[in-house]
């Protein structure tokens, strides 16, 4: 990451909105916002491989979920925040990974600027490529800051996506199953 180059733009914006970059409130946020990039944008330079490829043998079969996984991410279109949980659901082909591994892989593709539809396909695709399981289902349920301060400003209003890949792409009744235990 180019920190001068976030600073620059920062000092630059600053003074587009008409403020003064140079008073005391402002003198040191280019910087503070240039080391925050570094958190919020990390999974840039990330990939979900080193989280997914430490798999364990398991005979089980049977359908593993991890709900409400916090997330954070940006919209690429206002570069507002958006936030919510994430829920992986899997079916277990003979390898299983650590559970906090699938929180890790949401992390991996939440910290990069981009929209939740793209967010929800790239965990599921992850996991089928690197877990190669029989099926993932991912539901993405967010509130997007674009939609609650600017806009419409409708706070509250969320925006669920979901997708599935395997076995449990054609499945309604296995799709309806982890949507019944999410709500759970």
């Amino acid at each position: 990451m180019d920190l001068e180059k976030i600073k620059e733009a920062v000092r630059l914006y600053l003074e587009g909105i008409g403020e003064d970059p140079d008073r005391e409130g402002l003198k040191d946020t280019p910087d503070r916002v240039a080391r925050m990039c570094t958190e919020i944008y990390g999974g840039l330079t990330q990939d979900a491989k080193t989280h997914l490829e430490r798999t364990f043998r398991s005979d089980s079969n049977d359908l593993v979920l991890v709900k409400d996984i916090e997330l954070f991410s940006t919209c690429e279109h206002h570069l507002l925040p958006f936030f919510g949980k994430a829920h992986i659901a899997y079916i277990p082909d003979g390898q299983v990974v650590g559970l906090s591994k699938l929180a890790r892989t949401v992390e991996v593709y939440a910290r990069r600027p981009q929209i939740q539809e793209q967010l929800t396909a790239q965990i599921a695709e992850a996991v089928m490529e690197h877990l190669k399981p029989a099926g993932v289902m991912v539901v993405i349920e967010a509130e997007h800051t674009c939609m609650t301060m600017r806009g419409v400003k409708k706070a509250g209003t969320k925006t669920m996506t979901y997708t599935a890949r395997g076995c449990m792409q054609d499945s309604d009744a296995m799709i309806n199953r982890v949507l019944m235990m999410i709500k759970e």
